[in-house]
């Protein structure tokens, strides 16, 4: 695992860059409300993900100082656009890199962050080939969703009523390869036996099969 700096505009955001042997694929990793890229759940998602043979990003969407505003106001992590450009920023950066260059790109949003994976999916179509949301809420994407080309799994818990109604809806918005995945028993946070565990392997073959190896 390699520790990488990336300029976003006026920001530069930590990552936590992983490359595979033979990686032909790799997944940036948007976090959601209030994480980052010490998040163990996405760890947890991020190490299944190289044992397929993917390389991962996980990278902070926050500088340490909008991190500290974000923990007393809760501003920043609705500000989808802000995130998504983030992640747009990213994406460039991964593209001028030797070593991921020309490794295909998939996103795994989590929370807020999902939406923020759709809208630059939306924006930089031809740059993001699969999109995968754990818990998102896609639905906070609003008019990019139509937009969006690239395959699409919507993943979510089967005891989060609120959120499974929004990913219907967001899902019904859509006119890409679309899938809604429900892990039974499962609450937001994916947080009882098994659950993420489901989450990962379903997240592993959704980009192995679309972005490849």
């Amino acid at each position: 695992m390699n520790e990488v700096r990336i300029p976003a505009g006026r920001a530069t955001l930590d990552g936590n860059l992983t490359i595979v042997d033979g990686a032909t694929a790799i997944v940036f990793f948007v976090h959601g409300s209030g994480s980052s890229r010490h998040s163990p759940r996405n760890q947890f998602v991020a190490r299944t993900l190289n044992k397929a043979g993917l390389a991962t990003l996980l990278f902070d969407l926050f500088t340490p100082e909008e991190e500290s505003i974000d923990a007393h106001t809760a501003e920043l992590r609705f500000n989808i656009m802000l995130l998504a450009q983030r992640l747009v920023h990213a994406t460039n950066w991964a593209k001028q890199q030797e070593q991921t260059r020309n490794l295909r790109i998939g996103y795994f949003g989590s929370s807020t962050g999902g939406a923020a994976a759709l809208v630059a999916a939306a924006e930089i179509p031809q740059d993001v080939g699969a999109v995968v949301s754990r818990g998102g809420r896609p639905d906070l994407a609003g008019e990019a969703l139509p937009k969006v080309q690239a395959p699409t799994l919507l993943i979510v818990g089967g005891n989060d009523d609120i959120v499974i109604e929004l990913n219907e809806q967001a899902r019904d918005r859509m006119r890409c390869e679309v899938k809604l995945e429900i892990v039974p028993g499962a609450t937001h946070l994916f947080e009882e036996a098994g659950a993420l565990e489901r989450v990962a392997q379903l997240a592993s073959d959704w980009f192995v099969n679309r972005i490849g190896r």
